[in-house]
């Protein structure tokens, strides 16, 4: 069974949330319908990253990394390549 690592943005507040699931796209409607701690957490959210394994370890190790203080930059720099800034 897939098992995925993702990561949510909160458009209102800029907070990100990291979760883990064997079911992405159930994960993401308990989220929008806040049926979740990040959805009530982080309001207006969308989806930023996501990436698939096959075993739940190997997941748990990805997600683990994204919370630390290395994955945040990590995530920070892909977001600077996604959007960068806009000068003006």
């Amino acid at each position: 069974m897939a098992v995925a690592v993702y990561v949510l943005r909160s458009r209102r507040t800029g907070r990100r949330y990291v979760g883990i699931t064997n079911n992405l796209n159930r994960r993401l409607r308990e989220h929008a319908a806040r049926k979740s701690k990040a959805g009530q957490l982080l309001p207006g959210i969308h989806v930023i990253y996501t990436e698939q394994f096959p075993a739940h370890a190997a997941a748990r190790d990805r997600e683990k990394f994204l919370k630390s203080g290395q994955g945040r930059e990590w995530l920070d720099d892909l977001e600077n390549r996604m959007w960068p800034a806009c000068g003006g």
